[in-house]
């Protein structure tokens, strides 16, 4: 195709301009999303004391809980400090290399913490559906191997958007980002070149990362809630049942904001851009902020623990 003259070739730094259409108010919107990220911060480093130091809490699910709460810490870090510093002190400047390293580390984020829900799900399926067998099939051993296989799966189906970029694209048509922060399909609309293998490989990554993972936890609680209802006791099916609540909290709203901002950033078209980048950012913040919260409210041992250590 042919490249115009008004093409920037291999631009050193981009610059992130937040949100466009509310530049004005940009300090004010970075309030509430500095409260998230602290709320954040210290919910799931509680969470991970508590898990760390309790030994009645080294059980698979506490321990994918953990697994889920330092992918939380890191998701938010990616994200919230350099956005504050364009909301707050006009930093907008980013370079080149920098915003692939942070869109790499956002969607590997996002694919971990996706990995995480089937495992957590994979663990109550077991528990509730085999609870003889439980101990012996989820070890520790087979806990830190799924640990190292859903990092393992994001880190690689990631990559190669990042390698894509790199190596297909010389000449943009600007380096200014249109969003808060390095999005995948916000860096490659300012190339110059053919864009369809870029855009070919996000969709096959995001359709076989949620794809997968909301089909297997799908079919996991229909097989948890076919066993629960046919238990004989009206407690056990309410303890059982009670086991599960954060986990479906949590996955509802994690999909449920990942398909909304997929569908408006892509089908949208009538939709303000400040509209899909506020709700994209919302996306990566509400589950690392509500996620301690949830569970923390949730579930009795961590909440005694909770307790305990306030008072004491």
């Amino acid at each position: 195709m042919t490249i115009s003259n008004m093409t920037v070739f291999m631009p050193p730094v981009l610059t992130l301009i937040g949100i466009p259409g509310l530049e004005s108010v940009q300090g004010w919107i970075g309030i509430p999303f500095c409260a998230m990220y602290l709320i954040a911060m210290i919910g799931n480093s509680l969470l991970l004391i508590i898990i760390k130091s309790e030994r009645s809490l080294h059980e698979p699910m506490y321990i994918f809980l953990g697994m889920l709460g330092v992918t939380d810490i890191a998701l938010a870090t990616s994200i919230v400090p350099k956005m504050l510093g364009i909301f707050w002190f006009h930093v907008p400047e980013i370079y080149f290399d920098s915003c692939l390293l942070q869109m790499w580390l956002i969607h590997t984020f996002q694919g971990i913490e996706s990995g995480m829900l089937v495992a957590m799900a994979l663990d109550r399926y077991v528990a509730i559906c085999y609870p003889l067998r439980h101990a012996a099939i989820f070890t520790h051993q087979l806990v830190t191997q799924t640990g190292a296989v859903v990092t393992l799966r994001a880190a690689i189906l990631v990559a190669p958007c990042m390698v894509l970029i790199k190596c297909r694209f010389q000449f943009y048509l600007t380096t200014v980002v249109s969003h808060s922060y390095c999005e995948h399909m916000a860096i490659v609309k300012l190339a110059a070149e053919n864009v369809h293998i870029n855009k070919i490989y996000g969709l096959f990554v995001a359709f076989t990362v949620a794809g997968f993972d909301l089909t297997f936890i799908t079919l996991s609680y229909i097989q948890i809630f076919i066993t629960v209802f046919h238990l004989p006791q009206k407690e056990a099916r309410l303890k059982a049942f009670s086991t599960c609540v954060p986990h479906i909290c949590i996955f509802l709203q994690f999909y449920l904001l990942a398909f909304f901002s997929f569908f408006t950033h892509r089908f949208g078209s009538y939709i303000p851009p400040y509209i899909h980048i506020l709700f994209s950012t919302f996306y990566l913040l509400v589950p690392p902020f509500l996620n301690p919260l949830v569970y923390g409210a949730k579930t009795k041992q961590i909440r005694v623990h909770v307790i305990k250590m306030f008072c004491s």
